[in-house]
């Protein structure tokens, strides 16, 4: 692995490399150092690149194929989540999809829900040149208190869709049966905590069957909204 270049986005360093396997083909990726993690006050320090890595392996439980391939490795900055970079349509973004994608904007909705993710911006979409898309950016989800953040506020109140809801339940058995590969990595990457408060929402999801509505607080809607 070698870094090409830092991205000018996001308060984490975040750098685009460049992998290259045994047979010689290449890829480019993105890399994300537990060192250039920016401290936080409600996340514990050092943990991000385990929570992005903890979302794919979820997105891949729910055979939902949300997240673009993420793994931990040791780059030339340490350890951190390596996530192959996707060639997307430039200037797509949630606000862009929401009229044309409503079936992909529902499952990450939900997707958000299960993983309480705390930073949904609109730039967190990417649209590939085969019309798939992709969400990205997981480092602020699995907190064991609520801390929902999103622009997706669109669904709120809504009964989920069937085939979502059996999606979450067929998780929910993989998460009751012993020896599933997919969770085993999960309870490695996110505290015993998150791991319980995980399991409480996907219960949840399971017995309302409806998106959530936002409560009050300004909180519920990330800033900025990009």
């Amino acid at each position: 692995m070698t870094a090409l270049r830092l991205s000018s986005v996001g308060s984490n360093y975040t750098f685009f490399v460049n992998l290259e396997d045994a047979q010689g083909a290449c890829a480019v990726a993105v890399y994300k150092p537990i060192v250039g993690e920016a401290p936080l006050w409600d996340f514990p320090q050092g943990t991000l690149f385990k929570r992005e890595c903890a979302s794919y392996l979820l997105s891949e439980a729910l055979g939902w194929r949300l997240i673009p391939s993420t793994v931990i490795r040791d780059g030339p900055y340490g350890v951190g989540s390596v996530q192959l970079y996707v060639d997307h349509l430039a200037n797509q973004h949630y606000f862009t999809l929401r009229d044309d994608y409503p079936v992909d904007l529902r499952k990450v909705c939900l997707f958000d829900v299960l993983t309480n993710n705390a930073d949904r911006k609109a730039s967190h979409f990417l649209l590939d040149r085969n019309s798939h898309v992709w969400a990205i950016d997981h480092g602020l989800t699995f907190h064991d208190e609520p801390k929902l953040r999103t622009v997706i506020w669109d669904f709120a109140a809504a009964p989920i869709p069937k085939d979502l809801i059996g999606d979450v339940a067929g998780l929910s058995k993989r998460f009751d049966q012993k020896g599933d590969a997919i969770v085993k990595l999960i309870t490695q990457l996110i505290s015993v905590g998150e791991l319980a408060a995980l399991r409480d929402r996907i219960r949840l999801v399971l017995e309302t069957a409806v998106y959530p509505f936002p409560d009050d607080s300004k909180r519920n809607i990330p800033w900025p909204l990009f």
